[in-house]
């Protein structure tokens, strides 16, 4: 069984800044790249930041670029999220979503966190 927990959310004023973590657990033999996508009420769900694992190579959705970080320990197995600059607009659902292969099946496949609740005010 693998787990993902998002922590850090919450609300911040615009201009503010957060930081999200998400922990992985579990039976994990492996762990590929890591995502966090959010969404907004009414929103489709979108990727925003990508960290792949031999490298740490980033990308990021053009809305954020400049602003959000992500990063990863993988001693811990824990991905990070430093957002700054907030704007209202970034208000959403923020999920962690993982490349993970188990110890039993040792084949990679997606896991998701229950997402944490960022909230910006103007």
């Amino acid at each position: 069984q693998v787990q993902l927990v998002e922590s850090g959310g919450g609300l911040v004023q615009a201009g503010g800044s957060l930081r999200l973590s998400c922990a992985a657990s579990g039976s994990i033999f492996a762990i590929d790249a890591m995502r966090w996508y959010r969404q907004a009420p009414g929103k489709q769900r979108e990727l925003v930041a990508v960290i792949t694992t031999i490298d740490s190579t980033t990308n990021y959705a053009d809305s954020v670029k400049g602003r959000f970080t992500i990063s990863r320990d993988n001693a811990k197995k824990t991905v990070y999220l430093q957002m700054n600059s907030l704007t209202p607009e970034d208000t959403a659902i923020y999920f962690c979503n993982a490349d993970v292969a188990d110890i039993r099946t040792m084949t990679f496949r997606g896991y998701w966190g229950q997402g944490t609740q960022v909230t910006v005010s103007a």
